[in-house]
């Protein structure tokens, strides 16, 4: 299975300034390493000066490594965090196309979609953005730049949200072509632009040879290694 993720400093830690200076010094090495899609997620989070300076500097790093941005809003004051983001990725000349801004509520969607941004929904089973609101919000501003998330993290969560969303959708009568633009194709679209992610991966994917090794090591514990038929020349 191929991996991809994001990676940055988080607004919650920018405001430790010894360990955001660590991140930020150390972060350069990792931006350009194979399955990096973006840098994030950034932005703001009690909206500090020390959160500002932290994003203002991953901005330029997105910029010198030419990778698409996602974007953190604050879980307070959630409005005037969602402008201030937006006003300062412009501020610093970047590109609205190449930025998702995630955690959006009814509060937040017009303004993102008005100033150009993808526009993100990460859903949670009882907290912040839940399937249902999202398929209303689909309903109304249609599947265009909107993406659904789902996540993994110390909270109660649901890492298969995204595709209860989808069936929650289609219950509320969405047409299939809308769904999977919303929970497919617009990622994709974003995140692509890294260069590092690309339909092909995983519809025409490479053959397995599981007796290549990295570093020296093997995942296989003794297992016999599986070796794709279609691929016998390949170099150990």
């Amino acid at each position: 299975m191929r991996h991809y993720c994001a990676i940055g400093l988080n607004p919650k830690e920018a405001n430790n300034r010894e360990l955001a200076d660590a991140v930020l010094d150390i972060l350069p090495r990792y931006l350009g390493k194979e399955g990096v899609v973006a840098l994030g997620e950034i932005g703001y989070d009690e909206q500090t000066e020390q959160e500002d300076r932290a994003f203002r500097a991953q901005i330029e790093l997105a910029q010198e490594f030419d990778l698409p941005i996602m974007i953190h809003t604050p879980h307070r004051d959630k409005k005037r965090g969602a402008k201030r983001t937006m006003d300062t990725l412009e501020a610093c000349g970047f590109n609205p196309a190449r930025c998702v801004i995630d955690h959006n509520n009814e509060e937040t969607v017009q303004e993102v979609l008005d100033r150009g941004y993808w526009c993100a929904f990460t859903i949670y089973p009882s907290t912040k953005m839940g399937n249902d609101r999202l398929a209303a919000i689909v309903e109304r501003y249609g599947p265009e730049r909107i993406i659904v998330d789902s996540a993994c993290d110390w909270g109660v969560s649901d890492p298969l949200a995204v595709a209860k969303s989808a069936r929650i959708m289609a219950a509320h009568g969405l047409d299939e072509a809308v769904i999977r633009q919303v929970v497919y194709h617009n990622a994709l679209a974003v995140y692509g632009l890294s260069g590092e992610m690309s339909e092909t991966d995983w519809l025409e994917p490479a053959p397995v040879d599981q007796r290549t090794l990295y570093g020296g090591n093997s995942v296989l514990r003794g297992q016999a290694p599986r070796v794709d038929q279609d691929n016998p020349d390949r170099i150990v």
